[in-house]
């Protein structure tokens, strides 16, 4: 088991870090060909891909849960992939009509004035045309993961990363596409991703069958729960970033919202890892839990916990220690004002992933042994409730410090009601 467990956190770790690589990929180049508003533009999408991401992580690693723990309790396996694909597919259709019709609206909503509107039109609308793609892989990889092909969720994940990482610079320089050349790149990886999941699902050792069905809403209101971490895991990024960028707007206008564009996609490297490992064990989790292996299920939880823990303090001492150095890749052109800003301001953000590892672990162990009460609960507070409330209160009495720590508050405070429903649900129950 222990085997297994270093094998599923190593690969889903790093194929997590390679999806979350692209991103940076972008904020790189966006940032040396445009300054401080190419960043500002790529801040107001990402709300726009937590959506996205979050939606097809929640149908797809929820049905990957239901899937894990039909087939290792003998249940019937036969639709769940194609309910994962077809309703991803039906709920992505009005991104697609937005990326289609109104992208400068839509930016116009994230809070981009008029001159950031027509700068990144382009980039919008491709990545909200293209939302199929991004919100299917959610399913392949999950899938492959449940299949027992970590390996190849990995390569698939991380060869779509290396594919944007070239083709950014070569769309968007070499061709001379500009801003839109790297939503051209990055539309491309996770259509580059199935693809390779595919020659696991085409291949011998194959056992994901793909039975047609009709979609079913009892199945969906199964899925859902149990991917809300997922869900919510996504989603707290692109929300807190709509939240802050409104904030950080008003207290420092586009120069603070450039800032905390940098430090929220450094974050993402990092929230990517803590995925990765929760994430990649919940296959073990799942299959140990549907059996009734319940030494198997603490050894995994034990483990994760530990690993999660060491990840956490790593982190946060870089945060400290490089903080420059960390801004000035993004800092291309050496603004001082964005460099005051985001230098506190990453300290502090990272502050709060001393808590938010172990929060993304303990709910993704909780939806992978389909607990969906503390699930639902915990991952609403961490994400959305309590990122809004405290970045509203502490901006009015700290200014932009003030913003940056709400994460730590946020977290720390789910922390405490994830314990609390905890023990309050093994008291209920005896144990």
């Amino acid at each position: 088991m222990k085997q297994k467990i270093a094998k599923y956190v190593s690969q889903n770790v790093i194929g997590m870090v390679g999806l979350s690589v692209y991103i940076l990929a972008d904020t790189f180049f966006i940032s040396w060909g445009f300054g401080a508003d190419g960043l500002a533009v790529l801040n107001m999408t990402l709300p726009l891909y937590g959506l996205m991401f979050a939606l097809g992580s929640m149908i797809g690693i929820g049905s990957s849960v239901v899937y894990s723990i039909r087939k290792a309790s003998g249940g019937d396996v036969s639709t769940v992939f194609m309910q994962s694909i077809g309703w991803t597919i039906l709920i992505s259709i009005p991104f697609m009509l937005m990326g289609i019709f109104i992208p400068k609206q839509v930016l116009a909503v994230m809070g981009a004035d008029a001159a950031l509107q027509e700068m990144g039109q382009g980039y919008a609308r491709l990545c909200l045309m293209f939302a199929p793609f991004f919100m299917c892989n959610y399913t392949f990889t999950a899938f492959c993961r449940n299949d027992k092909a970590p390996g190849t969720a990995m390569v698939a994940q991380l060869s779509g990363s290396a594919f944007n990482i070239v083709f950014d610079y070569v769309f968007m320089f070499v061709c001379g596409f500009g801003f839109t050349g790297a939503a051209m790149a990055t539309i491309c990886c996770p259509g580059l991703s199935m693809v390779i999941c595919l020659t696991h699902f085409l291949g011998k050792k194959n056992t994901v069958p793909f039975k047609r069905t009709r979609l079913s809403f009892t199945f969906l209101r199964k899925a859902v729960p149990l991917g809300m971490s997922g869900f919510v895991g996504e989603i707290s990024n692109g929300f807190t970033s709509f939240v802050f960028n409104y904030l950080c707007l008003g207290l420092g206008g586009n120069v603070a919202v450039a800032a905390y564009s940098v430090i929220a996609n450094i974050s993402l490297v990092v929230i990517s890892i803590f995925n990765g490992i929760s994430q990649g064990l919940q296959p073990l989790i799942s299959t140990s839990y549907g059996k009734g292996r319940k030494d198997d299920v603490r050894l995994v939880v034990r483990s994760g916990l530990v690993i999660t823990a060491v990840a956490e303090t790593i982190f946060v001492v870089c945060a400290f220690l490089f903080t420059d150095q960390m801004i000035g890749i993004f800092n291309s052109q050496h603004n001082p004002k964005l460099l005051a800003i985001a230098h506190s301001g990453l300290q502090l953000y990272f502050l709060g992933f001393i808590f938010a590892g172990i929060n993304i672990f303990l709910l993704a162990y909780y939806s992978a042994t389909a607990n969906a009460r503390i699930v639902v609960t915990g991952s609403l507070l961490r994400g959305m409730i309590l990122i809004a409330l405290y970045g509203f209160i502490l901006s009015r009495l700290f200014g932009l410090n003030g913003l940056f720590l709400s994460l730590l508050c946020s977290e720390l405070t789910t922390f405490a009601v994830i314990i609390f429903m905890n023990r309050m649900s093994r008291s209920k129950s005896g144990n």
